[in-house]
C-alpha cells in the first residue's frame, strides 16, 4: 500500500455511511497509484529485442557498436529508469550507462546497488547545486555520444526544478531566487516554466538541440505528464521539445506579476537582451535539431481515471469524470466545489431529498496557491480548506467524502499528500471550535488537517501526474 495511515484514517469511524465511504475513497487512491507507478507505465511503453528497440509501436534497430546513454529526471524517473534497466538486462545488452536526477527523501529500496545508471539527489521546487552538478555530467555523457548511439531521455513532472543548467550570466542563486518569486506569486505552471526555459542552457528544447550539435544521436525522450492537457512543451520545461514561448512572453509574465524589478539583475539582462535580439532564443520547431528526436507521452492522469472509474461503477456509484481541467487559486476552487455539491447535488441545506444514486465525481488537475503566511500546507489541503469554510454553516443533508491529493506523495511545505473532508471532519471542525479562516490567511492548511486527523500520508510516491480529485456521495 502507498497510503501509510490508512488503519488510522478508518479507525473508530461511525457511522457506517462515513466509514464505507473512507474506504471506497481509500481503495481508490491505492488504485489510481498502482495504474501510474512508472514501472508499469514504462513495460507497457517499451520492448528490447535483439537488434531493436521498440517504443508505442514504433521501431529503433540498436548498432551492435552503439551505446545507450540514459539521462534525464523528475519526480517518477527512479523507477522509470529501473525499468530500462531491467528491459536491457533481459536483452543481455550491457553497452550503456546514465545519471538522473531524482528528488531528495525519495526512497530507492528497489534500485539495484550495482546500477549503471547513477542516481543524483536534487531539491524540489527550489534547484540547488546538486542538481546543476548533475545535468553537467549528463552534458558530459552526451560529449562522449556518437551519430550511431541512442541517447534515452526520462522526463517527469519536476524536471524543472531537479535539472537546472542557468545559462551564461545568470548563476545558481540568482536562478533560486526568481523560482522562489515565481512560485510565490501565484503564476500557473505553464507560465513559470516560460520563464525557467529561458534563463536555461538544457530546457526550452536546449539539450535537444546540444546532443545535435555534438553528434545528432537518435535521441528518444520518455515523458509522464503532470501538467494539464499535456503539453510537452511545458512538462519539466521541454528539454527535447520546440519551444512555442518567447523572450518577450517571458518578460510580459514578470510585468504581469509584478516581480520584473524584484528578481535578481542578471536574470532581467538576460530576458531584455533577449526580446531585443541579443541573446539566441530557445530552439523552434523548424529547427534542424528535432530531426532524430522522438518524443513519447507514456503516461499522464487519464491512465489512472481509466482505471478507477470502473471500480466506483462497480460499488454502485454514477460516476463522471467532470473535468480533467482543474485550474486556478485553490481558495476559489473550494468555494466552486462546496457550491456545485450543494446546488447541483443536494448534500447542504436540503431537508427532504429524494433517495438518489450513490454518485462519484473525479476531476484532475493542478492549482495554484498565492503565499500570504508562514504555515505550513499545499494546493489540495488549501482547497479543501476553502470548501470547509464554506460548507460550516450550512446543514448536511447527504453523506459525502472528498479526497484531494497531489499523487506524488508530498505536496508545498508539508508532508501530506492531501487529505480528506466528509461529515464526519465537519463536524469535528464545529466540536473543536476550528476557525479555518484564520488558518487559510497564514496559508496553513496541514496545521488544520493535522488537529482534525484526515491529512492523508505517503511519502513519496515515484509517481508523477496530475493533481486527483475524488468526490463520493450516497
Amino acid at each position: 500500500m502507498f497510503l501509510k495511515n490508512s488503519s488510522q484514517l478508518l479507525q473508530d469511524i461511525k457511522p457506517e455511511n462515513a466509514l464505507y465511504l473512507r474506504k471506497v475513497a481509500l481503495k481508490t487512491l491505492e488504485l489510481a497509484l498502482e495504474a501510474i507507478k512508472p514501472l508499469n507505465l514504462i513495460h507497457e511503453a517499451v520492448s528490447f529485442e535483439k537488434s531493436k528497440l521498440r517504443v508505442l509501436g514504433q521501431e529503433f534497430p540498436l548498432n551492435k557498436e552503439g551505446f545507450i546513454y540514459i539521462i534525464g529526471g523528475g519526480k517518477a524517473a527512479a523507477e522509470m529508469a529501473l525499468a530500462i534497466e531491467e528491459l536491457l538486462g533481459k536483452n543481455a545488452w550491457d553497452r550503456y550507462e546514465g545519471i538522473i536526477n531524482i528528488p531528495e527523501g525519495l526512497e530507492l529500496g528497489s534500485i539495484r546497488s550495482k546500477s549503471k545508471i547513477k542516481m543524483n539527489r536534487a531539491s524540489h521546487p527550489i534547484p540547488n547545486e546538486n542538481g546543476v552538478r548533475g545535468v553537467k555530467e549528463m552534458m558530459n555523457l552526451i560529449e562522449k555520444s556518437r551519430q550511431d548511439d541512442i541517447i534515452i531521455c526520462l522526463i517527469t513532472g519536476g524536471g524543472s526544478a531537479l535539472l537546472p543548467l542557468p545559462r551564461e550570466g545568470v548563476s545558481l542563486n540568482d536562478l533560486q531566487e526568481v523560482n522562489a518569486q515565481l512560485l510565490a506569486c501565484g503564476a500557473s505552471i505553464q507560465e513559470i516554466n516560460t520563464i525557467r526555459k529561458h534563463l536555461s542552457a538544457f530546457k526550452g528544447g536546449n539539450l535537444a538541440k546540444k546532443i545535435h550539435d555534438v553528434s545528432g544521436a537518435t535521441l528518444i525522450t520518455l515523458i509522464i505528464s503532470d501538467v494539464i492537457g499535456d503539453p510537452l512543451d511545458v512538462i519539466a520545461s521541454g528539454p527535447t521539445v520546440p519551444d512555442r514561448s518567447s523572450f518577450k512572453d517571458a518578460l510580459e509574465i514578470l510585468k504581469k506579476y509584478n516581480i520584473l524589478d524584484d528578481i535578481p539583475l542578471s536574470a532581467r539582462q538576460l530576458i531584455e537582451d533577449g526580446v531585443k535580439g541579443k541573446r539566441e532564443e530557445t530552439p523552434k520547431e523548424s529547427d534542424a535539431c528535432f530531426r532524430n528526436v522522438h518524443n513519447f507521452l507514456i503516461g499522464s492522469v487519464k491512465v489512472a481515471i481509466n482505471k478507477i472509474l470502473p471500480y466506483l461503477e462497480q460499488e454502485g456509484f454514477q460516476a463522471e469524470y467532470f473535468s480533467d481541467k482543474i485550474s486556478g487559486e485553490a481558495r476559489e476552487f473550494g468555494k466552486y466545489l462546496f457550491d456545485k455539491l450543494k446546488a447541483e447535488y443536494h448534500v447542504f441545506d436540503e431537508k427532504q431529498i429524494v433517495l438518489q444514486k450513490k454518485q462519484a465525481l473525479i476531476g484532475s488537475g493542478e492549482l495554484t496557491v498565492t503565499i500570504k503566511g508562514t504555515g505550513i500546507g499545499g494546493r489540495n489541503q488549501e482547497m479543501l480548506l476553502s470548501f470547509i469554510k464554506e460548507a460550516i454553516p450550512h446543514a448536511m443533508s447527504r453523506d459525502f467524502l472528498i479526497l484531494s491529493v497531489n499523487l506524488d506523495g508530498i505536496e508545498g511545505n508539508s508532508n501530506a499528500m492531501g487529505a480528506i473532508v466528509d461529515n464526519l471532519i465537519l463536524e469535528q471542525t464545529k466540536q473543536l471550535r476550528l476557525n479555518p479562516e484564520l488558518y487559510l490567511e497564514n496559508n496553513d492548511s496541514n496545521s488544520f488537517f493535522k488537529k482534525v486527523h484526515s491529512e492523508l500520508i505517503s511519502g513519496p510516491t515515484g509517481c508523477n501526474v496530475n493533481d486527483l480529485l475524488i468526490c463520493l456521495i450516497i
